[in-house]
């Protein structure tokens, strides 16, 4: 199979070897059940058909490049559906870091410019950004691309604020009174000095928060649940899984 079969409109299947070997390569993929595998591997098909992936700074898309990117990005919603990154299209993968000008308003209003080095970014209404190395460098506590597309997840309804579009059995009440009392204690936590085997850039902002601790329910899933118990429960009501279960089994 050839790199350009991803671009057509009908899903193409994925090799099996290329399927095996990106199973092998996180913990997180291991823990699926075979079902499941079957499911993200026909999510993740679907996912390469559906979307357009480029690259920059003399990168070579692969099909280990594209497969590596859908397979991680569609197990948070392998119960939610494709449906959940319908608002988008375009992934741009780098070979590293990149720098991204940016700017802030200070309080007095003054516009401050500066580039920033990130190893991915969520544009709203646009294309997904990500650094190849930082895809291969995934572990438990860190996974830029399940950070990257939890932001795409909070963005579907609007403001990213830490709070995604909710599906039924879960109110706005559940989700703010248990997601806020979480986020409050780690930026506590962070504040004091405290060294969190969270990352605690997490304590950035009630976006990065929720991005990060997706990460970290999918990773680690023991220490959200030892951690911030309720927080797990409310992240399995959303997900629609259990991975600290897949783990037990």
């Amino acid at each position: 199979m050839g790199l350009f079969d991803w671009l057509r409109p009908r899903p193409k299947p994925i090799p099996d070897p290329l399927w095996q070997q990106t199973m092998a390569s996180q913990p997180f993929f291991r823990d699926l059940k075979p079902g499941e595998r079957q499911a993200l591997k026909n999510l993740a098909e679907r996912f390469l058909a559906d979307k357009e992936f480029s690259t920059a700074g003399e990168l070579q898309l692969s099909d280990e490049i594209c497969v590596a990117i859908a397979a991680q990005g569609c197990l948070p919603i392998l119960e939610l559906g494709l449906n959940a990154y319908r608002d988008w299209v375009g992934i741009v993968v780098y070979p590293d870091e990149f720098v991204v000008p940016c700017e802030i308003a200070d309080e007095a209003g003054v516009v401050h410019q500066f580039n920033d080095v990130l190893s991915g970014q969520a544009w709203e209404g646009g294309p997904l950004l990500v650094s190849w190395r930082d895809v291969q460098l995934a572990d438990g506590s860190y996974n830029v691309v399940i950070h990257e597309f939890a932001h795409k997840l909070d963005m579907l309804n609007g403001e990213v604020d830490g709070m995604p579009a909710l599906h039924s059995g879960i109110t706005v009440e559940d989700w703010e009174n248990t997601f806020h009392a979480a986020y409050d204690d780690f930026c506590q936590r962070v504040d004091s000095g405290e060294e969190t085997r969270i990352d605690p850039y997490a304590s950035d902002a009630p976006a990065e928060f929720f991005a990060v601790l997706s990460e970290c329910f999918f990773g680690i899933p023991e220490t959200v649940n030892s951690e911030y118990p309720a927080l797990y429960q409310l992240l399995r009501r959303y997900y629609r899984q259990d991975p600290l279960g897949r783990r037990r089994t």
